[in-house]
C-alpha cells in the first residue's frame, strides 16, 4: 500500500464496478479509508442490491485497508446526505468525494421519452449535485476538501445520448460553479472525463483509438484527490484520461465579437454581417459523423471495392 492519500476519508459513487471500483481500491491502497457507495443497479438503472457495494468493502479489506459501504440512491437527496453522513460518523470527517455513478438509456431524441430522460439525468447530475451538497457544507466547516465529478467526451454532443450528453455538460458546469463558490474556503472541484474499457462504453458505435483502463482513471483520480493537487491550484478543470493519454479541456470564451454601428441589428444586417465577422466555431463532433456518413455512402455505391 502507498501513502498518497494517507490519513484521508474519500467517498466514492458508482464504486461497485468500472472505474469506481477502481478508484475506491486505488484510493484505499494509497492510504484513505474509503466510502464505497453503490445502488447496485444494472446499466440502465433497474435492479438494485446492496451486495455489489458489500463486495467492494470486502476487497479493501482483504487488502488491508478500510472502507464501509452505502448502498443508497444518490439521485436522491437522502441517498446524497447519506453518503457523506456515513464518512462522517465512521471517520470523522471527509476529504473527498469522487461522483461516478451513472446510468444510460439510449433513444434519438425524437423518439426520448420522460421515462428515458429523467432517471439519466438524475442519477449523473442530480446525483453528483446531491452529493456536492452534502459534502461541501463539511468541507467548507473544515476548510479542506476536494470535489471530483465525472464528465464525459460526450459533453460536446451525442448522436443517440441526448439525456447523457445534457446530464455530462451539466456536471462540468456543477463543477466550475463549485470550483468558483468554494474557493475561499479551501475547497477545490475538477472533473474526469475517461475513456476506459467499461460496461458504459462496451457499446460504443464508433473504434475508439485512444482508450485505457479503470486503473489509468483511478490513478489521475488519486493524484486529484491528493495535497499534491491542491498545492499546485488544480480546480475547475476538466481533464481526459485515455490510457498513455492525460488532456486538458478549454475553459469557455468568447470566441470571436463584432458591434453593429449605428442604428443596432437587425435580422436583416446580421445575416450580411455575421458569417463574415463573426462565423462559426465548427463542431469537431459534427465534423466526424459527417465523415462516416460520407465513408458510408462510398461504401455503399455499386462500384465500391
Amino acid at each position: 500500500m502507498g501513502n498518497f492519500l494517507a490519513g484521508k476519508v474519500v467517498a466514492v459513487t458508482g464504486a461497485g464496478r468500472g472505474i469506481g471500483r477502481a478508484v475506491a481500491l486505488a484510493a484505499a491502497a494509497e492510504g484513505a479509508r474509503v466510502v464505497v457507495n453503490d445502488y447496485g443497479v444494472s446499466i440502465d438503472g433497474a435492479s438494485p442490491t446492496s451486495e455489489i457495494a458489500e463486495g467492494i468493502v470486502k476487497e479493501i479489506e482483504a487488502a488491508g485497508g478500510e472502507a464501509v459501504a452505502v448502498a443508497d440512491d444518490v439521485s436522491t437527496m437522502a441517498g446524497g446526505q447519506r453518503v457523506v453522513d456515513v464518512a462522517v460518523e465512521s471517520y470523522g470527517r471527509l476529504d473527498g468525494v469522487v461522483c461516478v455513478a451513472g446510468i444510460l438509456r439510449e433513444r434519438m431524441l425524437f423518439n426520448m421519452s420522460e421515462e428515458e430522460w429523467d432517471p439519466v439525468v438524475a442519477t449523473h447530475l442530480k446525483g453528483t449535485f446531491t452529493v456536492f451538497r452534502a459534502a461541501s457544507a463539511v468541507m467548507r466547516q473544515q476548510r479542506a476538501g476536494t470535489l471530483i465529478g465525472f464528465t464525459s467526451g460526450n459533453h460536446q454532443g451525442s448522436v443517440s445520448q441526448a439525456n447523457y450528453s445534457a446530464a455530462k455538460g451539466g456536471i462540468i458546469s456543477l463543477v466550475r460553479s463549485a470550483a468558483l463558490g468554494l474557493h475561499k474556503y479551501g475547497v477545490t472541484a475538477n472533473a474526469v472525463a475517461p475513456v476506459a474499457r467499461t460496461r458504459m462504453s462496451a457499446n460504443v458505435p464508433m473504434e475508439l483509438a485512444e482508450i485505457g483502463e479503470p486503473e489509468d482513471v483511478a490513478a489521475l483520480v488519486v493524484y486529484l484527490l491528493s495535497d499534491r493537487a491542491k498545492e499546485q491550484r488544480i480546480t475547475g478543470q476538466v481533464y481526459t484520461v485515455a490510457g498513455a493519454k492525460i488532456a486538458v479541456w478549454a475553459q469557455p470564451r468568447e470566441l470571436r465579437a463584432a458591434y453593429a454601428s449605428g442604428g443596432g441589428w437587425t435580422p436583416e444586417r446580421i445575416a450580411e454581417f455575421l458569417p463574415g465577422s463573426v462565423g462559426v466555431d465548427p463542431m469537431p463532433m459534427l465534423l466526424q459523423l459527417e465523415r462516416m456518413e460520407e465513408a458510408a455512402r462510398d461504401r455503399a455505391r455499386p462500384n465500391a471495392r
